[in-house]
């Protein structure tokens, strides 16, 4: 994993640059973790093809003085509606790992949300990045690790927190298998050390080994709703699709939901997010803060899940992208063009703010 990085000059110059140089130099194990999703991979190709689909219709001879790409969100100003997305394992693309991701961040004011799967140590990520203070819980299988586990992240200083709840097993991941994949003795998820993995219950009638194995330390809603409670900090729920998960959500007071399918990893034929945004956000109503993922690569990409109801957007696979190809640098990189090609797109729309950005500019053809 080790790494010189290239002068400025050096850089790739667009993003579809930075998606084809990381491609290249990747290793196949890498590529396949990283870029493939699950399956036969059709989630992970709808996530972009519904963007690719999608018509925005540009309003004309507007007042674009004093635009901005501000949005308030959780409380929190953000210089542009976008965060970085948590992934895991990001040493395996950089020596540095997230601390490189979290200094990138920070260069451009953009927050990051740390994965609990981080190679890196969430203190070491934090000091490198302090204004990205958000942070991506697991269940551990029981109440008591997993709220440890926020605990020790709020601890650490982050103040908003995510759960993922779409991935209580590992999705077919057939690009992985081929590629047989694992990590490197060096690479391991740090922080999640302290924790015991659960442990199974053997049983010789057993009719469903994955079912039998972990069906004991999977959460419910009501344990959801106890983690809410407990909790110092909002936390929002990482893997929505159907509207009523979101209405449920809503009810138990989750501070908000994340439309993603895990960037197509898990299970494949869900739908794509962009698809599954519009009926989530009816039924929420426009004030409650539902973010998505999946399927991200331009700037106009963001500005069309906004005009969809997306309070604001996470972007994994480019990130990747540019630390694979040019560490901090690259990220730092990756980051500026997509608010670039955002305000640009949102210039040649009509819309000086994001509040301008409207329902009625975004066709689907889905």
């Amino acid at each position: 994993m080790s790494f010189t990085a290239p002068d400025s000059d050096q850089l790739p110059r667009t993003l579809n640059d930075y998606y084809s140089r990381a491609r290249a130099g990747m290793s196949p194990r890498n590529r396949a973790y990283f870029l493939a999703g699950a399956g036969d991979g059709q989630t992970a190709s709808a996530n972009e093809t519904a963007f690719q689909q999608a018509e925005v219709t540009p309003r004309m001879l507007r007042d674009l003085r004093g635009g901005s790409t501000e949005v308030s969100l959780l409380g929190q100003k953000l210089v542009a509606p976008f965060l970085i997305a948590p992934f895991a394992y990001h040493r395996l693309l950089h020596d540095a790992g997230e601390s490189a991701t979290a200094r990138a961040a920070e260069a451009q004011s953009i927050k990051m949300v740390l994965s609990a799967q981080s190679s890196e140590p969430l203190d070491r990520v934090r000091s490198s990045g302090p204004g990205s203070d958000w942070f991506q819980l697991h269940w551990l299988g029981s109440r008591e690790a997993t709220q440890a586990l926020a605990q020790m992240a709020l601890d650490a200083g982050f103040t908003r927190l995510i759960l993922t709840i779409d991935a209580p097993v590992q999705g077919v991941r057939d690009r992985e298998i081929e590629a047989q994949f694992q990590l490197p003795p060096d690479v391991s998820a740090v922080n999640l050390a302290r924790f015991t993995p659960p442990a199974f219950t053997s049983r010789e009638d057993a009719q469903s080994i994955i079912f039998d194995h972990i069906a004991e330390t999977l959460p419910t809603w009501a344990d959801i709703a106890w983690l809410i409670e407990t909790l110092e900090a909002p936390l929002l729920l990482k893997g929505v699709l159907h509207p009523e998960d979101a209405a449920q959500a809503q009810r138990i007071g989750a501070a908000g939901v994340i439309v993603s399918n895990h960037g197509g990893r898990v299970l494949d034929r869900a739908p794509s997010t962009l698809s599954a945004l519009p009926a989530i956000v009816a039924k929420v109503g426009p004030d409650y803060p539902v973010l998505m993922d999946g399927g991200i690569r331009r700037g106009v990409d963001i500005l069309i899940a906004l005009a969809l109801g997306a309070k604001a957007v996470l972007i994994g696979r480019p990130i990747a992208c540019g630390l694979a190809v040019a560490g901090d640098l690259g990220v730092s990189h990756v980051l500026r063009l997509l608010r670039d090609e955002l305000e640009i797109a949102m210039l040649l729309s009509g819309c000086a703010t994001v509040q301008d950005i409207e329902r009625d500019m975004v066709h689907l053809k889905l």
